[in-house]
């Protein structure tokens, strides 16, 4: 299957009708800047779908795409370091506790984003086990794959699944597009 449409339909910063409307929604998460809006538009195949900065902490508030007129992408504030004040670094945390942990709000999945030259923080780690502590549906992304050294590849890879344990880890690239079709038909 593949994304055939794609539209940003808003932006909601707390309750809102569309999270009870029926239609089933993907969550991506990560640390601020780890690549969720870059890989939004690599799945949908559009550019400029959802916005990407290199300022960490530019999506404040949670954006919500209709993918083929049957499935909603949310793209979500990062977690841990944003060049924003506490107070808003806080307000951000808030969203999105309120999102993953509010009783009747239910993701088909959460794609949980790691960077795959970092590795896990422990960030991460603790939004990690929050999901699975509440039994979300998770998919790992080590992202920006491109970036790593071909020697450090294979260790770094070993060192996030160790550090995620069971669950899979999809290896992607939204620049060299690898991995894009694993993650679309997991989600799709």
């Amino acid at each position: 299957m593949k994304v055939v449409s794609s539209q940003f339909i808003k932006s909601i910063v707390d309750h809102d009708h569309i999270f009870e409307d029926g239609i089933p929604q993907v969550a991506f998460i990560g640390r601020s800047n780890v690549g969720k809006s870059s890989i939004i538009n690599s799945l949908t195949n559009q550019g400029n779908l959802a916005r990407t900065s290199s300022f960490p902490g530019r999506t404040q508030m949670i954006n919500v795409f209709l993918i083929n007129k049957a499935l909603y992408f949310i793209d979500l504030p990062g977690y841990g370091y944003a060049r924003v004040s506490h107070e808003t670094r806080d307000n951000l945390a808030s969203i999105i506790d309120w999102y993953f942990f509010t009783p009747g709000h239910n993701q088909k999945k959460v794609v949980l984003i790691i960077d795959a030259v970092v590795g896990p923080t422990k960030d991460d780690l603790e939004m990690l086990q929050k999901l699975v502590d509440f039994r979300k549906d998770i998919i790992v992304i080590a992202n920006k794959i491109d970036k790593l050294k071909r020697k450090d590849y294979n260790s770094q890879i070993n060192k996030i699944q160790q550090a995620v344990g069971s669950h899979r880890i999809i290896p992607l690239s939204t620049k060299e597009k690898t991995g894009i079709n694993e993650l679309l038909q997991e989600i799709l």
